[in-house]
């Protein structure tokens, strides 16, 4: 008995899942280097050599430094991902 050829990639997912895929765990991983970077350094030492002429909060320069962090993983999460698709959905196969 033969087994019937099954389509060797899945189907794609939703984009929903896709999208938590990629900033899910850039979140957390942008939470652990903001504490590890702010465990170091003052955002208000950071003020005052990045913007002398502007008075940033400590608060804000958490917010801007999380933001920072999870904009570079969610970029690095979103090129693992591009790398990771099946070529077979953009390429044809050979002899159709």
């Amino acid at each position: 008995m033969t087994t019937p050829l099954r389509d060797p990639d899945p189907p794609p997912r939703p984009l929903v899942q896709r999208v938590g895929a990629i900033l899910w765990p850039s979140f957390f991983a942008a939470g652990v280097a903001n504490a590890v970077f702010f465990a170091a350094l003052d955002p208000l030492d950071l003020a005052s050599i990045s913007f002398p002429g502007h008075e940033i909060s400590r608060e804000l320069g958490y917010t801007i430094g999380f933001f920072t962090f999870w904009a570079c993983t969610a970029f690095s999460s979103l090129f693992t991902w591009l790398l990771l698709r099946p070529a077979s959905r953009f390429n044809p196969r050979r002899g159709d």
